[in-house]
C-alpha cells in the first residue's frame, strides 16, 4: 500500500438536485446548495475550512475564472483556493488535490467542489475547440463516439453485444429511479430492450441516444480532514481515502510512447486497466470483484460502461458480459455498479467524477437511502474519465488505513 504522510478522512458530503436546467439558481447559488449540505452533513462551519479546491469546465459555460466571482457560494472568501480543470476527470482531480493537501499536512480541513451549469453555455462547442484541429481531431467528439460499440460487437457478435449494452443501460436506469438527485429517470424495464434497440434515435453507429450520458446542471461537495480533525468533528462515521491513481495517455493515445494494438485493432492496454493494475497491486487486492463491495464507475455511455467492467476488474474473455447478463451489477447483485445511476443518468461534467467517490462514501456510511446497497460496504471503488482518455481510480475504505 502507498505510504501517506497521514491518513485522510471524508467527513462530509453534499450534492444538489441534478437537472437539465436549473434555472432557479445562478452558478454561485447552485454551488452553495452542495456546499451547505456538505457543511451540515459534517457538522462544521466555514470557519473550520482551511482551503477550498473547486473545479469545472469554464469553456462549457463561457465564464472566465469562475472561482473569482463564486466565493459567496463556495465559501472561499479569505481562504486559499485552487481551481482545477481537467476535462471529464475534473471532479476526480479535485478529489485527488484535496486529499493531497490534507495528506501532506499543508491543511487540516479542505472543501472540494465540482460543478457545471451547462445550460448557460455550449458544451459541444467547448469540446470541438479543445484540441489541435489537425493532430487531435479524433478527440473532438468527446464521449460521442461509436468506437466502444464497434469493439464489443467485433469481439462478441452483433446481437449479444447490443443486448448486453442495453441490459446495462436498463440496470443503470433502475438504479437512477431510486436516487432522488438523479437527472434522467425513465423507469426502463428489461421487457423494453428489443424496442429500445430498434427505436432509440441513433447517434454514431450502434451508439444510440438512450445509451448516452446526459447534459446536466448540478454540483457536489466533499470535506476532507486529517485523522485528528475527523475525530474532533465526529458527526458522521468517517470514510477513509485509501488510495488514488491517475493514468494518462495524452494526445499520443499511448501509455509507452508507441501504441500497440491487438488483432481487432484495439489498443492493448487501456488507461482503465493500467490504473486498476497499479491501484490493486499496491493495495494488495488480488480479486477485486470479491474484495471490493461496490463500484461507482464513470460511464459516459452504456457501451463504455459495459466494456470497462472487464478492464477495471482485470477480467478476461466475456466475464464482464456474463456479469451484466446475470444481473451481478444490480444493487442486489454480487458486485453492484453505480447504485446512484451513474453518468448515463447524471452528468454535470465538472462534478461528475466527484459524484463517484461522493456516492461511494455514502455507500460505506450506509447513508445512500433508497439506492443503498443492501449489505455492509467496507471497500468502494470510484473512477473518473475524460480529457485525452485519462483515468482516475479512487479506493475508499470503512477502516482507517495504516499511515
Amino acid at each position: 500500500m502507498p505510504r501517506k504522510t497521514r491518513p485522510v478522512a471524508i467527513v462530509g458530503v453534499g450534492q444538489t438536485r441534478h437537472s437539465s436546467h436549473r434555472e432557479d439558481v445562478n452558478q454561485p447559488e447552485l454551488i452553495h446548495e452542495a456546499v451547505r449540505r456538505a457543511i451540515d452533513d459534517a457538522g462544521v462551519s466555514l470557519d473550520d475550512i482551511d482551503a477550498v479546491v473547486t473545479g469545472n469546465m469554464e469553456m462549457f459555460e463561457g465564464t472566465h475564472q469562475p472561482d473569482m466571482w463564486q466565493v459567496l457560494g463556495n465559501g472561499a472568501w479569505g481562504k486559499p483556493c485552487l481551481r482545477v480543470s481537467t476535462g471529464g476527470t475534473t471532479g476526480a482531480t479535485v478529489f485527488g488535490a484535496a486529499d493531497n493537501l490534507v495528506a501532506s499536512g499543508l491543511h487540516d480541513v479542505v472543501l472540494a467542489i465540482g460543478f457545471e451549469k451547462q445550460q448557460e453555455g455550449h458544451t459541444t462547442g467547448g469540446i470541438t475547440a479543445m484540441a489541435d484541429p489537425l493532430w487531435a481531431r479524433h478527440l473532438q467528439t468527446g464521449a460521442l463516439t461509436g468506437m466502444a460499440a464497434l469493439e464489443v460487437i467485433d469481439e462478441f457478435g452483433h446481437e449479444r453485444a447490443r443486448r448486453a449494452a442495453m441490459r446495462y443501460r436498463v440496470i443503470m436506469d433502475q438504479h437512477a429511479a431510486k436516487n432522488p438527485n438523479a437527472h434522467r429517470r425513465f423507469n426502463l424495464s428489461f421487457d423494453m430492450i428489443d424496442d429500445l434497440m430498434q427505436k432509440s434515435p441513433p447517434l454514431v453507429g450502434e451508439l444510440r441516444l438512450i445509451h448516452m450520458c446526459s447534459q446536466s446542471d448540478g454540483a457536489g461537495a466533499m470535506i476532507f480532514a486529517s485523522a485528528e480533525r475527523a475525530a474532533a468533528i465526529n458527526r458522521r462515521p468517517p470514510v477513509w481515502v485509501q488510495d488514488h491513481v491517475t493514468v494518462h495517455r495524452e494526445e499520443t493515445l499511448s501509455l509507452s510512447g508507441v501504441p500497440t494494438y491487438d488483432a481487432h485493432g484495439k489498443l492493448e492496454t487501456t488507461t482503465q486497466r493500467r490504473a486498476a493494475e497499479i491501484l490493486f497491486a499496491r493495495n494488495g487486492i488480488a480479486r477485486p470483484s470479491e474484495e471490493i463491495d461496490v463500484f461507482e464507475m464513470y460511464d459516459p455511455s452504456a457501451w463504455w460502461g459495459l466494456s470497462w467492467i472487464r478492464d477495471f476488474l482485470l477480467l478476461e474473455g466475456d466475464e464482464h458480459l456474463q456479469m451484466v447478463e446475470r444481473g451481478d451489477i444490480a444493487i442486489e447483485g454480487r458486485f453492484p455498479i453505480n447504485p446512484s445511476g451513474g453518468v448515463t443518468a447524471t452528468n454535470p461534467i465538472g462534478a461528475t467524477a466527484l459524484l463517484r467517490p461522493l456516492e461511494a462514501a455514502l455507500q460505506i456510511r450506509g447513508d445512500a437511502g433508497a439506492h443503498q446497497v443492501p449489505r455492509t460496504v467496507r471497500k468502494a471503488l470510484a473512477s473518473g474519465f475524460g480529457g485525452t482518455l485519462w483515468t482516475v481510480l479512487m479506493l475508499l475504505s470503512k477502516e482507517k488505513p495504516d499511515a
